[in-house]
């Protein structure tokens, strides 16, 4: 069960849509027009993948009027967020010139 776990939180981020729309997030809490305007994705390619992110726990929304407004998960996702980006400072060449990792399937 752990497993399958990881590899569902990890896939969350390895898809393009979803790792632009948490990126932006990170910044400010959006709406789907700010997102989409933003990534130059449709609006429905937004709004599919954050109800993706918000059943996961990854986003969460409030209405505004008729807007729903997005934002991160501050609690859990951001620290984790930052955590990987410290990762990603140190051991980023290392990742990148890695045989395995970027071995083509």
């Amino acid at each position: 069960m752990m497993e399958e776990a990881y590899r569902l939180f990890f896939k969350s981020f390895s898809n393009r849509t979803r790792f632009e729309i948490i990126q932006l997030l990170r910044k400010r809490p959006m709406n789907v027009t700010e997102i989409c305007d933003a990534t130059g994705f449709e609006q429905s390619r937004v709004s599919h993948n954050l109800k993706c992110l918000e059943k996961c726990g990854f986003v969460s929304c409030k209405r505004d009027g008729k807007k729903r407004i997005y934002s991160l998960d501050g609690k859990y996702i951001t620290p984790i967020l930052d955590d990987i980006d410290k990762y990603i400072e140190r051991y980023g060449k290392g990742l990148k010139i890695c045989g395995l990792l970027n071995e083509k399937k």
